[in-house]
This record gives C-alpha cells, structure tokens and sequence, in this order.
C-alpha cells in the first residue's frame, strides 16, 4: 500500500440542518463553519436502514445515509451521495452508534466515501471502517487539507491506535494483514506486562490471547488496557443478515478454496427476517425486497451446507425461527469465561453468564472463521455499582434506561469499555434480568457487559440446561483492578423508565410524562424483551388486568413475540396461552421480527405511537412510527391501558 494518499472528492458534512444537506447534494460546496451544527449520534440505523441491508454487495453504494432524520426530514435519497460525489464524510459525536452492521461503512465505501471525519466514533463501526480501508479521523483539521489536494500519509490514520490496529490500516484492511498472519510472516507484538492485578474481562482476555497463530499457543500473564491483541474464541456466530456479506468478503479476499477453522464451533442464525413478509407491502414487494430477504437466507444456508456450520433456521411446522441468537447463545452454549464473538451489537447479552462477549462486523467473523480468533483492543472497565434493592415494579430495563441518562454514558465517555455490574441489586436478579443489563451495553456504546459468574449462574445453567458447572477461583475481578470509572446507583430510589421516541438515552421516568400519551402498538419481543423472566412480567401484568376486567382495548394491538422457541414451550407448557389470548394479545412465533422493522408489531404509519420492550429506537428503527421503550411490565399495562402508564398507575387508576 502506497505511504500516501490524497482523497480526490467532495466533502459532505453531514448538519443537523436538512437543507444545508440537500444543498450539498445538489452541487454547493460549504465551510465547516457553514454547516454547523453538525449531526451528532448517526447511527447505523440512519447510515443503512434495515432493508438496506437486504443488499450485501456493491449495490449497497446507492444508498448511504438515506434513514438519516435532521429535523423532520430525511434530505438523503437513493444514489445522491454517489452521483455528488463526495470522497470525505464528516459528522459529530459518537458517529456509527447502534448496530454492528458493517453494512453502513460498505455503503460508504462503496458511494464513494473514503475518509469518515467525526469528533467521535463508536468501537464497532470504526473498526469495521479499518477492517475494509476505510480511513477515519478526528482531525477536523483534515477538511482543509483535502480541499487544497494534499498528499497526506496514512501514518497519521494509523498514529493512536494499538499496533494490530495501525498494521490493518498500513495493510488496506483486515484480510490484508490475514495473509500474512496464515503464512507465518506477520509477528505481532505481544503484551509485556509485570504481574498485578486485573479485572475479570482482563483476566478471560490474557488467557486467550494468540501468541503464534500458526502453533495455536494462547496465554500471556497479563494484559492492560490499550493492547492490542487477538483472541482465542470459543464460539463465532452470524445471522442472514451478516453472513451473506461475510462469505463474499472472504471469498473475494481469499478465494473459494478457503479453509474454516474448527467449524463446530461455528454457528449461523436465520432469526432477522423469517418474518419480514408481515412488513412487507406490495410496492415493497415489486421493488424486489422480499426476493433480497429470501437470496440472504439461500446464501446462508449454502455457506452452512459447504462449511458445515450448524445452522438454526426455521421451523417446519410453523412460522418464525429456532429463536433469536443471543437467545439461544445464553440457553445453549456460552459458559463462564469463554469468549464469544457475533456479528451483532447485541452480542454482550451473554456476559450475564460470565463470558466476555462482543459484537463484531462482517470482515472480522469472516476472518474468525479461518483464523478462530478475533481482534481486540483491550478495553477499561466501568463498574456500574447497583445498591440497595429495586423497588417493586421496577426491572432491569429500567435500570438501564436510567444509566442512559447519565453523564458519563451520555456525554460518550463509556465509548469501547467493558460494563462491569456489580452489588446488590445484581445478585439479587435471576439470569434473564442480567442479560437486559448486559444486552445493552450496545445502546451504552460500551464494548460488553459483563457479570461475574456467581451462584445464580450456576443454578441457571443447572436448570435451564442440564449443565453442572463449577465457578473457578480467577473468575473475579481482583480488588485492586484498576477502573477506568465507577458509578454508583442507589436503586431503592428508581423507579419505571421510558425513553422517549428517537434515541434510548431520551429517558424520564414514567411518572414525569405529564399529558397522556395515547398508543396504538405495544409490543413485547425481541432479544431484551423476550426472555422467559419478560413474559412472566408480562403474564403477571395481563392476569392481573382480567381479574379486575380489563383486555387491551379496541384501536390497541398487543404483540408478544418469543425469543426462542425455549421460551415459546415454556409459556405454552405454563398455560400463559391462555391469560394472553384471553387479554387479546396477539402471539408471534420466535424472531427478531418488529425491533427492526421486520414483522408483526412493527408500525406502518408516522403517526402511529408505540410502546416497546425492544432495546433501541432510533427513527425507522421498527418502522416509520414514533417508538417509546419501556420494561415489560410498563408496556403490558400501556396495552391495557391504551395509554403509557406503569403497572403501579394501572393499580391506583383501578
């Protein structure tokens, strides 16, 4: 790769004003002063909205930052960015938030786009960014340079990054530095550290860590903070959503004679879209999105069938899937200290049991796939310190929408580290709860959660999956870690959350919402609100409901979607069926469905008001309406209320 580059191309700044970005893509140019302010917290939903995401290959360049909202408006049209074009991007804070997708900086790439400027990045975006060459930077200062045509070295995209990270950048992308790694010509520096303590995340890291890919030795005493290294994983897994652009990356990359690494322990999902004909209308359905939804689906099952890969697909008796991924990973495979890798932000969701796990994009499961490792900064840790006992009525989603609020999560400061939870709300909470705290590490923009293993693991795994296990001594954070931060909440004083529509930080308290919100969806699903614990809340909140007479009234449709089909026969077996078709609750077999757009509760029109148990809502998230999360208990008594409400509300208005 050549030690220079020079970026031949407009510049779109992408403003917090709509007209000054339908300006550019008509042909003006403007200053950053002009274009100010910019955009801040551009997720990839906005960057490439889900059905976007049907496309996997070069086609994807068409369509970058068609979902970005400023204002009211969505100023970015299908090829604008392309036919502009532009070759530098520049946005605000914590840019790339949300999903794993690597999608957004393919469609990027492909437009056109060679250098992404923001004033912060999200971990999982701008590695996906490195891992396909494209160039990132925080210098606003860059925007002068390449206007005037200079030759800038690609020292200074590589300058403050781990040293993995600048050999991917000076390599061209990720398979680049690959290839050299498979052939024993890539030695990479390996952490020297004296003895002393570590966290629990440190710890897992340290004895996965590669030391000769080659020989398959692992282990190094001890890691820090900052170090750049690759990790043994025990699992690696995708959707059909991501693998189809995973296979193609590695194929174009390595050839079709490709060898996977210990395929066992290789698993693929069909959960995002076996139920997107729900959402699809017959425009949609001309445009040929469910043709695209149906070739992702074909793809996968060829790459399982080639490299036989386990796949958990769909049912044949009915509708729907096995489950979602992070729902099956937590019932089926992931134990205390190993390390997960998935493509999907919403990996951590197994950190409830003790393991490290962590999203990742496209090029880097497929480089796991054939190297069984994974790279990683090593991130700091946040403790999050939960004190006292929750009230009655108040759930783990609550806890979280509440750490959304604060500054530190707020202002980007847990960017890239590990959230740790401790104390004694947490080891009072059964296993399903922790996953919703570890689940949206995502939505913190945090790295992973993480909860060291304890007796309440053990019984998990004992009866939910016949597993005995041990807890090892190690499996502990050592007193005198060092901490990037702690927080400390008492959670006597909480109280049920809601974040309000457009971004899961917008959180107030349910009894700070003033005039009524009427709502017309409310939906309980997804990975964070289809456990077994959430149906239960659910279940607890509609029987109650029908003991005092009331049903989820005319003009309100109640969704309940399961998140695996575990779930599914344990509400069926329980005779929940009966409470929630009696409360005329709508059932949705097993997916990831509504939490994006893709299957029944999600909404059809921009007026319509949602009340969810999903973990995020960014716009066009679950469709054009306007989405309000909330815990399970809160939208099962929204439903039957027709308005949001807690249960507690519910209670004293009866």
């Amino acid at each position: 790769m050549d030690d220079m580059i020079r970026f031949d191309g407009r510049i779109l700044f992408l403003s917090s004003d709509p007209e000054l970005i339908e300006r550019q893509l008509a042909g003006e140019e403007l200053t950053l002063a002009a274009a100010q302010p910019l955009r801040d917290q551009i997720s990839t939903d906005e960057i490439t909205p889900g059905r976007v995401c049907f496309h996997y290959d070069e086609a994807l360049g068409r369509y970058p930052y068609v979902g970005l909202k400023c204002g009211e408006r969505f100023p970015v049209h299908a090829d604008s960015v392309k036919a502009g074009g532009f070759a530098v991007s520049v946005a605000g804070k914590r840019r790339g938030k949300g999903s794993s997708r690597e999608a957004s900086p393919y469609a990027e790439l492909c437009a056109g786009i060679r250098l992404a400027i923001a004033e912060s990045f999200e971990r999982i975006y701008q590695q996906n960014c490195h891992n396909l060459g494209l160039f990132t930077g925080t210098d606003f200062g860059l925007i002068d340079r390449v206007r005037a045509g200079e030759a800038i070295p690609i020292e200074e995209f590589a300058r403050g990054h781990d040293p993995i990270t600048r050999a991917i950048i000076r390599s061209g992308g990720l398979f680049g530095l690959t290839k050299r790694r498979l052939a024993g010509d890539a030695k990479l520096a390996l952490p020297r550290h004296p003895a002393g303590p570590m966290t629990y995340a440190e710890k897992m890291i340290a004895r996965a860590v590669v030391r000769d890919l080659t020989t398959g030795q692992v282990g190094v005493p001890r890691v820090r903070p900052g170090d750049g290294i690759f990790v043994r994983a025990n699992w690696r897994f995708s959707h059909e959503y991501t693998t189809p652009m995973a296979a193609a990356l590695l194929e174009k990359a390595m050839g079709s004679n490709y060898r996977m690494h210990d395929a066992d322990s290789v698993l693929c999902f069909r959960d995002h879209l076996s139920l997107v004909h729900h959402t699809l209308d017959d425009k949609q359905r001309a445009t040929g999105l469910l043709d695209a939804a149906l070739t992702l689906d074909a793809v996968q099952k060829r790459f399982c069938t080639r490299n036989g890969v386990r796949l958990h697909g769909e049912l044949p008796d009915r509708e729907g899937s096995e489950g979602i991924c992070h729902s099956i990973i937590a019932e089926r495979y992931a134990m205390p200290g190993q390390i997960v890798v998935g493509t999907d932000s919403h990996t951590p969701h197994a950190g409830a049991l003790g393991a490290l796990a962590f999203g990742v994009g496209s090029t880097d499961i497929a480089n796991a796939w054939i190297t069984g490792d994974a790279r990683l900064q090593v991130p700091a840790t946040c403790r999050v310190v939960l004190r006292g006992a929750l009230p009655t009525g108040v759930a783990a989603k609550d806890v979280v929408l509440h750490l959304l609020c604060l500054p530190y999560v707020r202002e980007g400061r847990a960017i890239g580290q590990v959230i740790e939870y401790a104390g004694e709300a947490v080891a009072a909470m059964n296993t399903d709860e922790r996953a919703t705290l570890t689940n949206m590490a995502a939505e913190i923009g945090g790295f992973t959660g993480l909860i060291a293993p304890d007796e309440e693991t053990l019984r998990f795994l004992r009866e939910r999956r016949g597993v005995d296990s041990v807890i090892e001594a190690w499996m502990q954070s050592d007193p005198a870690a060092e901490l990037a931060h702690t927080i400390d909440i008492d959670c006597s004083r909480l109280e049920p959350m809601l974040a309000r529509p457009g971004d899961p930080g917008n959180g107030i308290p349910v009894s700070a919402l003033g005039a009524p919100v009427a709502i017309d969806i409310a939906y309980g699903g997804s990975c964070t609100g289809g456990k077994r614990e959430d149906l239960l809340r659910y279940h607890e909140v509609l029987a109650w409901g029908l003991a005092h007479g009331l049903k989820v009234p005319a003009g309100v449709k109640f969704y309940l979607q399961f998140g695996s089909q575990e779930v599914r026969d344990y509400c069926l077996h329980s005779g929940m069926f009966d409470t929630f078709r009696a409360a005329g609750v709508q059932l949705v077999e097993p997916g990831c469905g509504a939490c994006i757009n893709a299957g029944p509760g999600a909404s059809t029109r921009a007026e319509q008001v949602t009340i969810s148990a999903i973990n995020r809502n960014f716009p066009g998230r679950s469709g054009p309406g306007q989405v309000w999360l909330a815990s399970p208990a809160t939208v099962a008594a929204s439903a039957l209320a027709g308005r949001i409400v807690s249960f507690r509300q519910l209670q004293e208005r009866c």
